[in-house]
């Protein structure tokens, strides 16, 4: 059976998750994509320092299987983004680059938001 987490980690938890959509939604509201801005901005970096950080904090809890999610989100995107720099440089591939980067910045604004309603709710999130 799993503990309850303290209201400190719960609290520390929203911020993170806090930390890392303030980073992908300027991506949304500037010119760079929500991918690169979610993964160069100072938010999402600090983010995932405190996901390291804190994790021993959390374990035993339903808040370890979202420190896990934010962890994979953040260097899953990395991956990704990665791949579309080296499209990019085949010259061809730039079209099938942007389509990728615009599809990983969704898909980590939906990571986010899946991820803050199951906070909300009090829910840990799936194992993937």
């Amino acid at each position: 059976m799993q503990q309850p987490p303290s209201a400190n980690m719960v609290n520390l938890t929203y911020l993170i998750y806090g930390l890392h959509l303030f980073s992908a939604i300027s991506g949304v509201l500037t010119s760079a994509f929500v991918v690169t801005a979610f993964l160069t901005g100072w938010p999402s970096i600090l983010a995932v320092i405190l996901n390291y950080v804190q994790r021993d904090a959390v374990r035993g809890t339903y808040l370890d299987s979202h420190f896990g999610w934010q962890i994979r989100t953040f260097w899953f995107a990395l991956l990704w983004l990665l791949v579309g720099a080296a499209l990019v440089v085949t010259i061809i591939g730039i079209p099938l680059a942007w389509v990728l980067v615009v599809l990983v910045g969704l898909w980590v604004l939906y990571r986010m938001l899946r991820g803050l309603a199951r906070l909300m709710d009090g829910q840990p999130m799936p194992v993937e």
